[in-house]
């Protein structure tokens, strides 16, 4: 896959299903599992050294595209806020019985409080759906990232990939 985009701005959701990083639907069913949405073959890692499991490998050359080993991921959000790109986020099918759990990387200021709703978007920006603030985590290690864990009804699991920002 090369790493060129449509005009779009960002990748489509086909595009990504051919991507080495993203889930397959069975892969879905393990629980809370990082979906890495990288598309750019340029030289980035910090995804695979970060791993504290050792379940996601860029090896050699450095511009693959990383992919994961989902059985290994533990969904613990690192790669997700070490990421450069904002490419990882964490998806859990398995939250409730009828909502997904969305853990994404957020630099913005303000940050959204728990028990808030917000407006969670895709790929473009457009918004998709309202969802519930479950937990803000903010970890030394992460550097200034924070990571957002909101619920969502899960039948927009592919859809949504972060939320509006707060004004």
């Amino acid at each position: 896959m090369n790493g060129c985009l449509k005009k779009s701005g960002a990748p489509s959701l086909e595009e990504l299903k051919k991507s080495p990083g993203f889930p397959k639907p069975e892969d879905y069913t393990l629980g809370n599992i990082a979906v890495i949405e990288c598309t750019e073959e340029i030289p980035c890692n910090p995804c695979e050294t970060s791993c504290p499991k050792n379940a996601i490998t860029v090896g050699n050359p450095i511009t693959n595209l990383p992919t994961i080993d989902f059985k290994k991921c533990i969904g613990c959000g690192i790669c997700a806020a070490k990421c450069p790109g904002i490419a990882v986020h964490l998806i859990n099918l398995n939250y409730a019985p009828d909502k997904a759990l969305i853990t994404f990387p957020y630099e913005y200021l303000p940050l959204p409080e728990v028990n808030e709703y917000v407006t969670l978007v895709d790929r473009m920006g457009k918004g998709v759906c309202d969802g519930k603030v479950e937990k803000v985590t903010s970890i030394k290690s992460y550097d200034l990232t924070k990571l957002i864990a909101v619920s969502f009804d899960k039948k927009y699991y592919e859809d949504v990939i972060s939320m509006k920002r707060i004004k």
